[in-house]
């Protein structure tokens, strides 16, 4: 207490710079009765015998904790467990007053003359102005502006000011009229610089909305990064609404640029035939065909051979994107079943003529309506799938019906060998005995190692990626989908071009190689 008022004698009986320094008191009265107290006594009296909460030592500990510690409050305060950050603050500026220095007094930021203040009573009691407008003139409060009022026009005598007459103000109501206007003039041409900036505003606005709307750029494209076709193309849906000069000007685009592109968009277009075509190959592959393949459909088509970068450039305009995503696969492994037996492929996939080398393998297809697997045999020398087997239960009798099939397939004299993982499937008695039965050789992965059968691995792959991901299959059963599966398994193999056999399908080159009926 006897800080606080001390303090206070210090700041010129300032009470709201005490409490903002010190934090107490909450009351200005418990401040003028100790004041009151210490210039009557010159002391305050000790009006609690009660023992202090914190003892000599624990306050010694604090404040030396406070400057060992780098002087941090809240860190001493957290660290010992007292006092309180108020407390620990009021010890500190009781014993070294010199590391807390009293806050300075700063001046009034607006400075007003008599002369002023007096010229701002004038304009207010002229009625020519309200009372903020005139406040806003002098950079001051309307609480101000009537404060000078009251002490220049005392109740009772409004027309007497202290140091100027009414007469003398009116008398200069002339130049401030003529101020007033030039005042005027000038916001009116404020006025139509910000109408000019809001309508250039409003257009660029207008250009990035119809560039989003019609020629499918993002409205946080830059202008600058649209071409004179693009351009073009706004300035024609725009021009109804703007002039052409406008347009021109915000896109930053001559007139006689803008006139060669009218005049080549009314010129046919000669891809018009490759864009069906395009369009057309990619719907039927399942959103699938890169432009490689795409390339070849055209070729095939008519007979046109355009570039690849033809065929890219037009994929781009006409938004054919190819969709990818990465899944995790299913695995059949459930340990060490029946002994393993040695890989013979060492992951060479390359076969010279058909039954030579297969591959197999089980995937999943998880859809809102169930599971669904698929145990397809892949024939290396073209990639066909030789037989297949769908099902929703990756049971032996799905693998095994696979085998039987692909069996049937077989000539004389072909004893392919079969290369897996080492899944359950191919572990159990059932199909090694129909291995053993039909002379096939088994082949399996090392344990873990998927590419060591990447090539099955690919073919997975692009059929899920094709005809799986991306799309949804929310009101589809698993009766519905097991036929879609099968349908894309049949154009696989009779239809979706490999460009490593010449812009051909597996069965298209089994025929063209004499291979097949």
């Amino acid at each position: 207490m006897l800080y606080a008022v001390k303090l206070c004698i210090q700041y010129d009986y300032s009470f709201a710079s005490v409490k903002r320094e010190l934090g107490y008191p909450k009351q200005n009265s418990s401040l003028d009765q100790w004041l009151t107290e210490y210039q009557a006594h010159s002391d305050l009296k000790q009006k609690s015998s009660r023992e202090p909460k914190y003892s000599a030592e624990q306050r010694t500990e604090a404040i030396n904790h406070y400057y060992d510690h780098g002087r941090c409050v809240s860190r001493t305060v957290r660290m010992l467990g007292y006092p309180s950050r108020t407390l620990l603050k009021q010890w500190l500026l009781e014993e070294h007053p010199e590391d807390f220095p009293s806050c300075s007094h700063s001046s009034p930021l607006v400075r007003l003359s008599e002369e002023q203040k007096e010229q701002a009573v004038v304009d207010f009691c002229s009625g020519e102005k309200s009372a903020q407008e005139i406040a806003d003139e002098y950079n001051v409060s309307r609480c101000s502006l009537y404060n000078w009022k009251h002490q220049l026009l005392p109740e009772g005598s409004p027309t007497q000011m202290s140091k100027v007459s009414t007469h003398a103000a009116f008398d200069s109501q002339p130049n401030q009229i003529e101020e007033l206007q030039s005042e005027v003039a000038s916001l009116s041409a404020e006025a139509e610089e910000l109408k000019k900036q809001i309508h250039r505003l409003k257009l660029e606005k207008d250009v990035l909305q119809k560039a989003a709307e019609i020629i499918k750029k993002d409205q946080g494209t830059s202008l600058n990064t649209l071409t004179n076709r693009e351009k073009a193309i706004v300035i024609d849906a725009l021009r109804s609404t703007y002039q052409l000069k406008e347009l021109l000007n915000v896109v930053h685009m001559a007139k006689s640029s803008y006139c060669y592109q009218k005049q080549s968009m009314n010129v046919p277009d000669k891809y018009e035939d490759a864009r069906e075509q395009i369009r057309r190959a990619f719907t039927e592959s399942y959103e699938s065909y890169g432009y490689r393949r795409l390339h070849v459909c055209v070729k095939k088509e008519d007979g046109t051979n355009y570039s690849e970068k033809v065929i890219r450039r037009l994929m781009t305009e006409e938004n054919l994107v190819v969709k990818r995503s990465k899944r995790k696969k299913y695995s059949s492994y459930q340990g060490e079943i029946t002994p393993a037996v040695e890989n013979l492929l060492h992951r060479d996939f390359h076969a010279d003529k058909p039954n030579e080398k297969w591959l197999t393998d089980i995937t999943e297809f998880r859809i809102p309506a169930g599971k669904v697997y698929l145990s397809p045999i892949i024939d290396c020398y073209d990639g066909l799938p030789t037989a297949w087997t769908i099902g929703t239960s990756p049971s032996a009798e799905l693998v095994n019906t696979m085998l039987d099939e692909a069996i049937l397939a077989l000539k004389d004299g072909e004893h392919p060998t079969v290369h897996s993982d080492r899944g359950c499937h191919y572990r159990w008695p059932g199909w090694i005995e129909r291995m053993e039965k039909n002379g096939l050789t088994r082949s399996m992965s090392k344990k873990g190692c998927s590419p060591d059968n990447s090539a099955c691995e690919g073919f997975f792959g692009r059929l899920k990626n094709e005809m799986f991901y991306n799309r949804s299959w929310a009101d589809v059963t698993i009766n519905e989908f097991i036929e879609i599966l099968d349908q894309y398994i049949h154009w696989y193999a009779e239809k979706r071009i490999k460009v490593s056999l010449g812009g051909l399908s597996p069965m298209q080159y089994r025929r063209a190689q004499g291979l097949a009926a």
